[in-house]
């Protein structure tokens, strides 16, 4: 039996905590796209960066590479079931952002009164 590791927080941030990985996790959840597609979505990840997050996320069942035998190539990407189980953790993550900006917009705003 394996034993479950003490801090989960710590795992879950070791397996998607990477800026890149939960963008690319985000993008996927509209559904299955071409690696084109994802980088471009991404605007500044680079091809080294963005293949390497895609294969560490594959490897981690969050999303299935398919590749087409067809000339030229076609590869897809699609999150597993294990990963479309984040979106609540991600709808989460946005709400927070969400109330943060807004609580410290407040420190940058000019009094009114």
């Amino acid at each position: 039996m394996i034993e479950m590791p003490e801090n989960l927080v710590e795992m879950a941030l070791k397996t998607i905590g990477d800026r890149w990985k939960v963008m690319i996790i985000q993008e996927l959840m509209d559904g299955t796209k071409r690696f084109g597609e994802i980088k471009k979505e991404l605007g500044t990840i680079t091809q080294k960066v963005l293949t390497a997050n895609l294969r560490a996320l594959e490897e981690k069942g969050i999303l299935i590479r398919t590749v087409y035998a067809q000339i030229p190539p076609r590869v897809e990407y699609t999150l597993t079931n294990f990963g479309y189980s984040l979106k609540p953790v991600l709808d989460s993550m946005r709400e927070w952002a969400e109330n943060y900006y807004n609580q410290n917009m407040k420190d940058f705003l000019p009094s009114l009164g």
